[in-house]
């Protein structure tokens, strides 16, 4: 299934992102992991690639367990910064041959310490977008950032560049995870004035532990909200207490986002089945599975 088939439409979805093992060992666990998310129903489900290109060996396998397996549409991230333009052109050949229809092309994280881009990579996602048009038909995704993208000197230079991916193919757009929704709302206004008016999936990051919450702010410099901070201060040292209370912020978030229009929702799980699970089973007369 094409997910701009999901996306246009008014029902509400959920989706979960899932990451590939680093070493093919891992394979079959993460296999059941697969299992166990399909287990409570998301619309989709994307499987990363690995920011500096180590996991991609496995994305295109464990897509093809949730697809073709467990019987939910794929979403398969597809990262340049790390892969020359021959790696790009043969993962494609294999999403092909796997029947799976979505990608979301991503730039990724440059690699320390390395020339890029090189002659046979990519430069620019919008690049990478429109690469992808000319050698399959597919449904292509890709990122934007609430809060501005790092690397852009203003929020207003970020939407440059996110019409120009849209330009180039981009059919949708998954957000990089936020804690405040007014940010969301403040960046789709801004979007759609700059004429971007495809699909935005809101990326809500459940956090469990408060030394996740420390990462984030130090990779992404996202806001937190001083309500989320205290939550962290009050329960961070009392693991089971954080789950619960992360899990009810997260939910919150996502009836905030229903409630005001924002019908699709892409929960980064962080491979735990049992915290998407749980969220879904608190939207259960909210999100109907099908």
């Amino acid at each position: 299934m094409r997910l701009t088939e999901l996306l246009k439409s008014d029902e509400v979805t959920i989706s979960c992102e899932l990451f590939p093992p680093k070493q093919g060992a891992q394979l079959e666990n993460y296999k059941k992991i697969v299992k166990e998310m399909a287990a409570v129903k998301p619309a989709y489900m994307s499987v990363t690639y690995g920011a500096t290109g180590g996991t991609s060996d496995y994305t295109v396998e464990l897509a093809n367990e949730v697809c073709n397996v467990n019987h939910i549409p794929a979403l398969a991230h597809l990262t340049c910064a790390s892969s020359t333009k021959e790696k790009v052109a043969s993962v494609i050949n294999e999403l092909k041959e796997h029947k799976i229809e979505n990608i979301l092309a991503l730039r990724g994280d440059i690699p320390q310490n390395a020339d890029f881009p090189l002659p046979n990579q990519y430069k620019h996602a919008s690049e990478l977008i429109a690469d992808i048009k000319a050698q399959g038909d597919f449904c292509i995704g890709g990122a934007c950032y609430p809060e501005g993208h790092p690397e852009a000197e203003t929020i207003y230079k970020d939407l440059e560049h996110l019409k120009e991916k849209v330009d180039a193919g981009c059919e949708f757009l998954t957000t990089q995870m936020f804690f405040d929704n007014n940010i969301l709302y403040n960046f789709m206004y801004k979007a759609l004035k700059k004429g971007i008016d495809v699909p935005i999936v809101a990326g809500i990051m459940p956090v469990t532990n408060a030394s996740q919450i420390k990462r984030i702010v130090s990779l992404s410099g996202n806001m937190v909200p001083p309500r989320f901070l205290a939550i962290v201060d009050r329960f961070g040292e009392n693991p089971a207490a954080m789950k619960q209370a992360g899990i009810a912020y997260a939910t919150e978030q996502i009836i905030d986002l229903i409630a005001n229009g924002v019908n699709h929702v892409h929960i980064y799980t962080m491979n735990k089945p049992d915290i998407a699970g749980a969220i879904l089973e608190n939207l259960s007369e909210i999100y109907v599975t099908r």
